[in-house]
């Protein structure tokens, strides 16, 4: 269906207009002065003819196929034209109308309507609130956008005027441009991951570009995208960082896991190349789609001076690129070719030896990719200005040296990427390397972050054998007793598992849980803590209390008969006193756990992607020191893996300052665990196991909160 849209032949313009401010007008103009190969049938009752072109009175009233309409009316209109599109078998309806859920509960009914209208149609609806779409191949523009540029890029945004900009930076750029454009609008029918099964399959786009606010099937365009970015790369740019998703009381999971944290986890688990600054957005989408990626994380530097080297070396350095030592082979050969004051290190400063044979870079940039420790080269400076900075004469050995270094890269199959001070100047040169697809940049800064797209996305690719899919295989079983223990909760109209229920839960699958007794009498805490070796913990049981220590619902290394049974009278005064009315079922009594390392381990369903699982730093200090990261479930052996190297203190479970390390294998156990307890149990919310006491070996659950959907 979306290949008919796309690439329709046909064309209805609904809503056309002889008024040239006007929509309506404005895309039969511009479907003719483009050249769109279809056919384009105007539609208003009130008009004879529009630009030459006859004008219909409705939709049925065409004698011929329609593959797509454009409806410019006001939102009111939409079902009943919706509906004559159905009868008339259009493919697709583009709806440039807004006022539908973005205004409130009237506008919210009203795109229900439209939505319902069109799937009993049979019409697949782009937007509402769309800026339309657009097929450069065949000039189907529907957008209104003059004169944007033909490429190998598909556009996928959620906002017109970031796809206008996005289209004028590669006009202003001459060299990349585009195959399609979908505005997503509103995403009420169509969705993120149907317009990129769409371009995956096109044999003509090479990489997709995709601005996104939100999407309503995170999960799904996870599994599309982890289809697509084997063949293609996606390069996606999501605002609202700085808003985090809805907070929930019940947990420090659902507290932490703001929007941001999660879907930039997800999407670069998928391969694709996250963006968090809108000028660094089609840059990096022209160097994806036209060079080849860094297979060994590791760039060489190119340099006409001093200081752009030293710049360039940091800013890679920062983003984690090795810049590798060139071997002696590789160094001899410079020296033979470069001034006695050039550098032959890495980064490479020819040391004015290009001032007169600016064809020495190509010379370098030949040795420099022949060694194999080199995965990539960056050329920074004056390359392309030359003939401009010192002498006209200049010129020819440049263009010469362009075609050298263009054609090493189709060689070599390693990427050059060039940043020029003339980049924005008429440089022939500098042209000359665009036509081989070598991008020239006039920042260091986006230079580099070029240079890192490409060696991410080529570490992705060298390791996408072990990647998830984003899919349950729903291998794990749920135990009967654990499905006792949630049916039991639910029977008594509870929606949280007492602590001892939620520990009995995690340990049926396989967690290791201190042992667990509940006291309903001081008596009974005392017989209780008899039959434990070590110093008791004692914490308030009840549904109506999640954070026990809020509460002051908690008293720890108690000991003789007189303290344990003190903390029992004042856990329930405080429980009391917290919330009159709560619903105590008594008090538990633990034995203490030895110190170690505290970690948390928590799981949410998040409203974009479904159930995802948070590990990081515990105990108290989670959500003041916000050490963690998040994953979409399922996770395998290896995202356990990376989970843990993911936190600023990862460095602490290997050892530091001659400390011994800390148990990373059983801790990978629990993470896998709590991946499979989540397909095991899908009447699970959220879950938080907090703290977790990592020792050199082994670990303790000490706390667990399980909290069931409703």
């Amino acid at each position: 269906m979306l290949d008919r849209i796309f690439n329709a032949k046909s064309v209805a313009i609904i809503g056309a207009s002889k008024n040239e401010t006007k929509r309506g007008f404005r895309a039969i103009k511009t479907l003719q002065e483009d050249g769109f190969e279809g056919k384009i049938f105007p539609v208003n009752p009130k008009e004879d003819s529009i630009l030459g072109l006859h004008c219909y009175k409705t939709i049925r009233d065409i004698d011929d196929n329609i593959d797509v309409v454009l409806i410019t009316t006001p939102a009111k209109t939409i079902p009943g034209i919706l509906k004559d599109c159905g009868e008339k078998g259009v493919a697709g309806a583009v709806v440039i109308a807004g006022g539908f859920r973005e205004l409130g509960e009237k506008g919210r009914k009203l795109e229900t309507q439209v939505i319902d209208t069109a799937k009993s149609a049979g019409v697949r609806l782009i937007g509402p609130n769309t800026s339309g779409i657009m097929n450069f191949k065949s000039n189907m523009n529907l957008v209104g956008i003059r004169n944007a540029p033909k490429g190998v890029i598909a556009l996928l945004c959620q906002s017109g005027n970031m796809a206008l900009t996005l289209i004028t930076e590669a006009i202003i750029r001459k060299h990349a441009g585009f195959t399609y454009y979908a505005g997503i609008g509103n995403e009420s029918d169509i969705k993120f991951h149907e317009y990129l099964e769409f371009f995956r399959d096109d044999p003509d786009t090479k990489s997709i570009l995709i601005y996104v606010e939100g999407m309503s099937e995170g999960r799904k365009f996870l599994q599309e995208a982890y289809k697509t970015t084997i063949h293609k790369p996606i390069i996606l740019l999501k605002s609202g960082r700085s808003i985090t998703g809805k907070k929930s009381a019940g947990s420090h999971t659902g507290s932490m896991a703001g929007m941001s944290e999660v879907a930039k986890a997800a999407y670069v688990r998928a391969g694709i190349t996250v963006i968090e600054n809108s000028d660094e957005l089609f840059p990096v989408a022209e160097t994806l789609s036209s060079l080849p990626p860094i297979k060994n994380n590791s760039v060489a530097i190119l340099a006409d001076g001093g200081g752009h080297a030293t710049i360039t070396a940091d800013l890679l350095s920062d983003y984690g690129i090795k810049l590798p030592e060139l071997s002696e082979k590789t160094k001899k050969a410079l020296k033979q070719i470069l001034p006695e004051a050039a550098s032959v290190i890495n980064p490479v400063d020819v040391a004015g030896g290009t001032d007169q044979n600016p064809s020495l870079f190509a010379d370098c940039a030949n040795i420099i990719l022949k060694d194999q420790n080199v995965g990539g080269l960056l050329i920074v400076g004056l390359f392309g200005g030359y003939g401009i900075r010192f002498s006209e004469s200049l010129v020819i050995e440049e263009e010469e040296a362009a075609h050298r270094i263009g054609r090493l890269v189709r060689k070599k199959k390693k990427p050059i990427i060039v940043h020029s001070l003339y980049s924005s100047y008429n440089s022939h040169p500098l042209e000359l390397l665009r036509y081989y697809d070598i991008t020239v940049h006039d920042s260091l800064d986006i230079t580099c972050k070029c240079a890192e797209a490409l060696s991410n996305y080529g570490e992705y690719l060298n390791s996408y054998h072990a990647k998830t899919n984003f899919v349950f295989s729903w291998r794990a079983k749920a135990k009967r007793a654990g499905k006792k223990i949630i049916a039991n909760a639910l029977q008594d109209n509870r929606y949280v598992l007492l602590e001892h229920e939620a520990k009995e839960l995690i340990k049926l699958h396989g967690a290791p849980v201190s042992l667990n007794r509940i006291a309903t009498s001081e008596t009974e805490a005392v017989n209780l803590a008899r039959g434990i070796e070590e110093k008791v913990v004692m914490k308030i049981v009840s549904p109506d209390i999640l954070h026990k220590s809020d509460a002051n619902g908690v008293k720890l290394n108690l000991e003789s008969e007189d303290e344990i049974k003190a903390a029992y009278r004042e856990i329930i005064k405080n429980a009391k006193i917290y919330k009159h009315d709560a619903d105590i079922h008594g008090v538990l009594v633990s034995p203490m756990s030895a110190s170690g390392l505290e970690v948390i381990v928590g799981t949410k369903i998040d409203d974009q992607f479904g159930p995802v699982i948070m590990y990081g730093l515990g105990g108290i200090m989670v959500e003041v020191m916000k050490d963690v990261t998040f994953w979409v479930l399922p996770i395998s052996p290896r995202s356990a893996r990376r989970m843990l190297d993911d936190t600023r203190s990862s460095i602490i479970l290997d050892g530091i300052r001659g400390q011994a390390g800390y148990d990373k294998k059983s801790m990978k156990k629990l993470l896998l665990m709590c991946s499979d307890l989540i397909e095991s149990y899908p009447e699970i919310e959220e879950m938080d196991l907090n703290p977790v006491i990592l020792y050199q070996e082994g670990l303790d659950v000490v706390d667990a909160r399980i909290i069931l959907k409703k």
